[in-house]
């Protein structure tokens, strides 16, 4: 058996890039990695399929897109910039909690937030028993009586998180989109549109 041309031995690592051959035969070839950059709508699931028939993220592939799969997870009600990708090792990059990859959300509640309800967002909250969020950054963009917007910027990824905090300080979210993975931004891209990421957008992504 050869790996890219090379004699395997015990212990070879293999990757979607690389070739083996056995007896002369392929038994792999290189992977086509595409990147995809979605403005998501609400209303879609970032799964693959679903089996009631739901409506989900790769409905607005566009046509002749290879079979990708979405990078981390928006939930229903969460619209904004979600990744597609083929490529597993960026795609744990960016959702391994340790690499603690900045993603910033604008969230809208309802009423006024306190300085005590912020600094309780910023310190870390417990979301549920015995679950603790990271320490986060969280800023007022506009307030009044009726609502609340604000940025904010996790470090983490937990199953509504944001969601979950702000029910923890006694407020409720009616709006949350995400705008920015590191410093990689939706700008020129509408609602439920999608576009390829250009190269120097991959590699920003894979040296985060």
């Amino acid at each position: 058996m050869t790996i890219n041309g090379k004699t395997a031995v015990a212990g070879d690592d293999v990757t979607g890039e690389d070739v083996v051959m056995l007896d002369g035969k392929t038994l792999s070839h290189k992977v086509k990695y595409e990147y995809y950059l979605l403005n998501k709508p609400k209303g879609y699931l970032c799964t693959v399929s679903d089996d009631k028939g739901r409506k989900t993220v790769m409905d607005l592939l566009p046509a002749g897109a290879g079979r990708v799969f979405p990078v981390g997870r928006l939930d229903y009600d969460t619209e904004g910039m979600l990744l597609l990708t083929n490529d597993g090792d960026l795609a744990y990059r960016l959702t391994a909690p340790q690499n603690e990859i900045a993603k910033t959300y604008l969230v809208r509640v309802e009423g006024a937030v306190s300085d005590i309800q912020l600094n309780r967002l910023r310190a870390g909250v417990e979301i549920e028993r015995g679950v603790v969020t990271k320490k986060c950054r969280v800023t007022v963009t506009e307030t009044n009586k009726k609502y609340t917007k604000l940025r904010v910027v996790l470090t983490e990824g937990k199953n509504r998180e944001i969601r979950k905090m702000f029910e923890a300080v006694g407020k409720q979210v009616v709006f949350l989109k995400r705008v920015k993975i590191g410093e990689l931004t939706l700008t020129g891209l509408d609602r439920g549109a999608m576009r390829r990421l250009s190269q120097e957008e991959v590699f920003y992504l894979k040296n985060l």
